[in-house]
C-alpha cells in the first residue's frame, strides 16, 4: 500500500474553538489510519496538552509534533504516557523577552520548558497554558532554556499586534502569530514542518505522500511543506496567508473540515 503521513493541527482544525469534538473527525481519523496511514498531530500545545486529544481521537501514532515543532515524541513500550521525548529544541528567551517588553509593555508572557512547565508572567485564560504552570516574576523567565515563548497582548487587535511585531526585526527566533493578539515564538528554525520533515524521514514516507492541515500562521511553514510535493490543506476558516501557503482548501472546522478531506481517502 503507499502509505500517507497525515499531519493534523489540533485548535480550529480537529477540535472546535471551543474545545469539542466532532464525531465525523473521530469516524474518519480512526477509519484512516485503520486503512494503514500514520495520521498523527502537529500542534503548538505542550505535550502534556497533546496526549489527551490523541486519547479522544482513539489513535497511537508513532510520532507526535508537539510545541510548534520543538517537541518530537515517538511511541515507545513502557513509557509512563507510552510516549518518550525524541528530539527537543530549545533557546535562552532572554534577549527576544526582554525586546519584546521593551515594544509591549503591558503584555503577558509565558516560557515553556522541555519538561512541559510553563513559568507566566501576568494573565492567561484558563486552560490556555494547561495544568502545569507556576506564575513568576518576569526576571525568572529571563533563566530558563525554552522550547517555547508565549506572548499574549489583549488590548490589541489582530492588525495592530502585527504591526508591532514586525517592527521588532526579532532575530534568532522564529515566531508565528496566532488567530488573537497571541505570539508563539520557537528555537531559530524550528517549526511544524522542520519536525515533520524529520518524521517523514524516519518512517521512509516520501514528499509525495504527505498531508498537513491546519488553520492558524504557525501552520504555515506546515502548509508550504505539504504543499511542496503533497497535499497542504487550510481549513475553510484559515486567514488569508494561511490560505495562500496551502495548495488545498476544506470545509470551517465547525462544518467537520478534517471529516471532509479524511473521506475521500
Amino acid at each position: 500500500m503507499d502509505r500517507w503521513l497525515v499531519a493534523l493541527d489540533i485548535d480550529g482544525t480537529v477540535l472546535h474553538e471551543d474545545g469539542t469534538l466532532g464525531d465525523d473527525v473521530v469516524t474518519q481519523v480512526q477509519r484512516v489510519r485503520d486503512l494503514g496511514h500514520e495520521v498523527m498531530l502537529a500542534t503548538g500545545r505542550s505535550v502534556a496538552m497533546t496526549l489527551p486529544v490523541l486519547e479522544r481521537l482513539g489513535i497511537a501514532p508513532d510520532y507526535l509534533v508537539c510545541s510548534n515543532g520543538a517537541i518530537t515524541l515517538e511511541r515507545e513500550a513502557g513509557a509512563p504516557t507510552g510516549y518518550a521525548r525524541r528530539f527537543v529544541e530549545t533557546f535562552n528567551p532572554g534577549e527576544v523577552l526582554t525586546t519584546i517588553k521593551a515594544n509591549l509593555a503591558d503584555a503577558h508572557y509565558a516560557v515553556e520548558d522541555e519538561t512541559g512547565l510553563y513559568r507566566f508572567t501576568g494573565f492567561f485564560p484558563d486552560g490556555a497554558l494547561g495544568a502545569n504552570s507556576v506564575k513568576v516574576e518576569f526576571d525568572e523567565l529571563l533563566v530558563h532554556g525554552a522550547t517555547r515563548v508565549v506572548v499574549i497582548s489583549p488590548e490589541h487587535d489582530v492588525d495592530d499586534f502585527l504591526s508591532v511585531v514586525s517592527r521588532m526585526g526579532l532575530h534568532k527566533v522564529s515566531y508565528n502569530v496566532g488567530w488573537t493578539a497571541w505570539l508563539d515564538i520557537a528555537p531559530d528554525g524550528v517549526n511544524k514542518a522542520t519536525a515533520l520533515e524529520r518524521v517523514r524521514s524516519n518512517l521512509d514516507i516520501p514528499r509525495s505522500r504527505v498531508m498537513a492541515v491546519g488553520d492558524g500562521r504557525n501552520d504555515v511553514d506546515m502548509l508550504e511543506w505539504a504543499s511542496a510535493e503533497g497535499r497542504g490543506v487550510a481549513m475553510g476558516q484559515a486567514p488569508a496567508e494561511v490560505v495562500a501557503a496551502a495548495n488545498e482548501t476544506t470545509a470551517t472546522d465547525l462544518n467537520g473540515g478534517v471529516a471532509r478531506i479524511l473521506e475521500h481517502f
